[in-house]
């Protein structure tokens, strides 16, 4: 077009880890899709809760059901601000309102009254950044990939953010987001100064009124063509930032993925939904013998070869042997069984299995099969870890479904640790602790 090219932030080259030539970033949007956004309204809806729903609104709980709303001052708009008053019409907080999904406001402030700006959303940023400094400070010297803002847990639900080295990916979960995106980046190019930001978009999102993006833009600074690179735990890895799966990586095992570094010097390792090859490649730079990789999809399996092999300078790497295999989980793991492979090590890091609160009961029946089969691939002393990121399974129910399993398959497990979620995945509220792992002893 004729357009001029807008830089990103300032004029300052942005110097890729990877390479040495300096990028000028540039906004593709700049112009023609931004123009589409809704605009937000200047007028507030002025909301009355339910005594119950005020409650937990005071607590923190960042949803608010429609069921929950006693009166509104009038119908807004998706992402319109509704400002939350107790039976006095006294200010309470702040939500983004939706009237199309059960969840009708989502909370991003509460307290005193304030103005929802880009210096709000910048204030929310840096206080979140500053409660991962410890990662990044632990990182030092690499290029990190972590979790920057956690959407509901760090006040800004269904908002995610996620840093590999200079790029963000800014995942949204709602449609109320849409009407403050602009601000939401301005706020974010002032706080993270990214060399690129690429918008996904949840499935709920994408399957309604995008306003003109598509999942997997590029919404400003330099295209991105290829995966990005980052670093873990000092490991090399890639992100397919744009079609991957979640935002391109599964950032939220980083610290039982190096916990299991620790674990398997010596030992042959499988590794059980490898997807790209998370636990696999901090199990052969922690000097695992072998590795064996799982997962249903040749693509990530690809992922996790290409992973292992930017590692290969270290010693450890090379003389690990990875090898890969395709196929349902349940199945190999059957096959395996039968032909009486057995490991030092074994890692189950399934998918969710309970998206709705009914699944819970099928939930359960699969961590008891993977138990059962997992543990006839262990061999006696070794190390089973096996984890779930299912929200509605709950941490109790799912450790005592693995024990129930280890005893109806006639061994024991000895815990060495049970974990939950890392640092760049805090927990506020009770629905955002999904994420449990358990490293035992298989006796």
């Amino acid at each position: 077009g004729t357009e001029p090219v807008i830089p990103f932030w300032g004029t300052e080259p942005v110097i890729p880890f990877w390479g040495t030539e300096p990028v000028i970033p540039f906004r593709p949007y700049a112009w023609g899709v931004f123009e589409q956004l809704p605009t937000l309204s200047d007028r507030r809806i002025a909301v009355r809760l339910t005594a119950d729903a005020l409650r937990h609104v005071r607590a923190g709980h960042p949803w608010v059901f429609d069921d929950s709303i006693v009166s509104a001052s009038h119908e807004g708009d998706t992402g319109d601000l509704a400002i939350v008053f107790n039976n006095d019409r006294k200010f309470v907080g702040i939500g983004l309102f939706d009237p199309a999904g059960p969840i009708a406001l989502r909370m991003v402030h509460i307290g005193k009254t304030a103005t929802i700006d880009q210096a709000f959303w910048e204030s929310k940023i840096n206080a979140a950044r500053a409660i991962r400094q410890p990662l990044l400070d632990a990182e030092f010297g690499g290029h990190p990939g972590y979790r920057v803002v956690n959407g509901e847990n760090d006040g800004l639900p269904g908002l995610i953010v996620d840093a590999y080295d200079t790029t963000l990916v800014v995942k949204l979960y709602s449609s109320v987001w849409f009407p403050h995106l602009r601000t939401v980046l301005a706020a974010l190019e002032t706080t993270m100064r990214p060399s690129s930001v690429v918008l996904r978009l949840g499935r709920n999102v994408a399957g309604g009124e995008t306003y003109g993006f598509d999942d997997g833009d590029v919404i400003a600074g330099e295209i991105i063509e290829g995966p990005v690179l980052f670093t873990e735990g000092g490991l090399r890895f890639e992100a397919d930032v744009r079609q991957g799966q979640k935002t391109g990586h599964f950032l939220d095992q980083r610290h039982n993925r190096m916990r299991l570094g620790r674990l398997v010097t010596g030992r042959d390792v499988l590794d059980v939904f490898a997807s790209t090859g998370g636990f696999g490649v901090h199990a052969a730079a922690g000097g695992a013998r072998s590795v064996h990789s799982v997962d249903i999809s040749a693509p990530t399996l690809a992922a996790a070869e290409r992973n292992m092999a930017l590692n290969a300078d270290r010693a450890e790497v090379q003389a690990c042997e990875h090898t890969t295999e395709v196929g349902d989980a349940f199945e190999v793991m059957i096959a395996l069984a039968r032909a009486g492979s057995t490991y030092d090590v074994v890692v189950i890091d399934p998918p969710s299995f309970a998206q709705k609160q009914s699944s819970i009961d099928v939930a359960v029946r699969a961590y008891t099969r993977l138990t059962h089969i997992g543990l006839r691939l262990v061999r006696p002393g070794g190390v089973f870890v096996q984890a779930s990121c299912s929200s509605r399974v709950t941490s109790d129910l799912f450790f005592a479904t693995l024990l129930d399993a280890a005893d109806a398959a006639g061994r024991e497990l000895r815990q060495m640790v049970r974990t939950g979620h890392d640092i760049d995945h805090p927990v506020t509220y009770p629905e955002g602790a999904y994420l449990k792992a358990g490293f035992f002893n298989a006796l």
